[in-house]
């Protein structure tokens, strides 16, 4: 679930109470208005003249590789931001100032598999499939460590690959290493976002 930010403009704090944060609802209470305390204990605007664009960047380091943004971030690494008083998520507002509007039903895939970055080059548009199918690693029930591959009984290990709502069967081997081949093979024929596997394969 989304968390709920702030109601003040260019606060990404959760709220508390009243659609405030912690700090703002206790200025509000205090001195009857979310502003900074100004002279002679008036409180003064809080209003972030700045355009979206611009509170959104002040809030992304370009140092690395990735562009990591330093706002709050919920759990899973995600995050929201509030252009024009509406919550999204900061990767997509990243995204649609690069490229234009994501077409109804698609989904964002970070290629780098980092969720607090908004580089625009390492988002792109796919479906649920597809954004499935660009795994770093096994899901965290897969008990041999290897993604699509289960030991099935001693000295066999079985390899299998999800597709459409089926598990398609890469058959079963004397080794994991073996296992691990086929699994990936297989998805490489029938997957077309596998990044992970087609590195491999190269």
């Amino acid at each position: 679930m989304v968390p709920k930010l702030c109601s003040v403009d260019g606060c990404d704090r959760k709220t508390e109470a009243t659609d405030l944060c912690g700090m703002h609802y206790q200025r509000k209470r205090k001195q009857g208005t979310t502003g900074e305390p100004g002279p002679r204990g008036k409180g003064r605007s809080h209003a972030d003249r700045r355009s979206p664009e611009e509170r959104f960047w002040a809030k992304v380091d370009k140092s690395g590789e990735c562009w990591i943004w330093l706002g709050h971030k919920a759990k899973g690494g995600y995050a929201t931001f509030q252009p024009k008083g509406r919550q999204v998520f900061v990767h997509r507002f990243s995204y649609e100032q690069a490229y234009g509007p994501i077409r109804d039903g698609m989904q964002l895939d970070h290629t780098c598999h980092n969720p607090a970055c908004v580089k625009p080059d390492h988002l792109r548009a796919v479906t649920n499939k597809q954004n499935g199918e660009n795994r770093s690693g096994p899901y965290r029930t897969n008990t041999s460590g290897v993604r699509g591959v289960r030991q099935c009984a001693p000295g066999i290990w079985r390899a299998d690959v999800g597709h459409n709502g089926i598990k398609v069967y890469a058959g079963s081997y004397k080794t994991i290493e073996e296992a691990e081949a086929a699994v990936i093979a297989k998805r490489n024929e029938l997957f077309t976002h596998n990044d992970a596997d087609r590195r491999i394969k190269n």
